[in-house]
């Protein structure tokens, strides 16, 4: 009886620190999941207000049309990518500058600069830029937890035996958005 009990702990106690990896790596992959979820949402957002803002400066700047365009055909590609999170955020990363050659093409327009339909806009566009930071904050976050139990022992064991794998990070690839803006006069 006694060596019954001893047979029973040295198996159970094992499966149990086993099962509870287990669930902990299933966990973190469902947080990369639903954060990477998430941004897509919030990238949907700004592709849907992408339109509107091109429809609003083209009133205005017509002769603008070759950013226009770039804006209009990167928003596409973008929204076509369903590929992995570093490859996204590489077209992002694109979108993101065309948007910002357009905010300073639009500097030119002052009568642009004040109407009511493109403030609004803007509004929105930078609500979603930074609803997108905080999203993505959220994603790497849950990636570096991932990352760590993939690879730190003994959960990297569980995770190879059962196929969790490390996530890609999504970054900025502009190092100049990396560093604050020189405000002085």
């Amino acid at each position: 009886m006694g060596v019954l009990i001893v047979l029973g702990v040295v198996v159970l106690v094992p499966l149990a620190i086993l099962a509870a990896m287990y669930n902990r790596l299933v966990g973190t992959r469902n947080h990369c999941n639903e954060a990477w979820h998430n941004i897509d949402t919030e990238l949907k957002r700004r592709y849907d207000l992408i339109p509107n803002l091109v429809r609003c400066v083209k009133g205005y700047a017509a002769h603008e049309k070759e950013v226009l365009e770039q804006v209009t055909r990167l928003r596409e590609e973008c929204v076509r990518n369903e590929g992995p999170p570093d490859e996204q955020a590489r077209s992002e990363n694109k979108l993101v500058r065309a948007l910002n050659d357009l905010y300073v093409r639009i500097e030119a327009y002052p009568d642009l600069k004040a109407s009511t339909n493109y403030l609004q806009l803007q509004d929105e566009l930078v609500n979603t830029e930074d609803r997108i930071q905080a999203a993505r904050r959220f994603y790497n976050g849950n990636v570096r937890e991932n990352n760590n139990l993939v690879e730190m022992f003994p959960t990297n064991l569980v995770a190879s035996m059962f196929g969790f794998a490390r996530r890609e990070y999504f970054e900025i690839e502009d190092t100049r958005q990396r560093h604050v803006p020189d405000t002085s006069l």
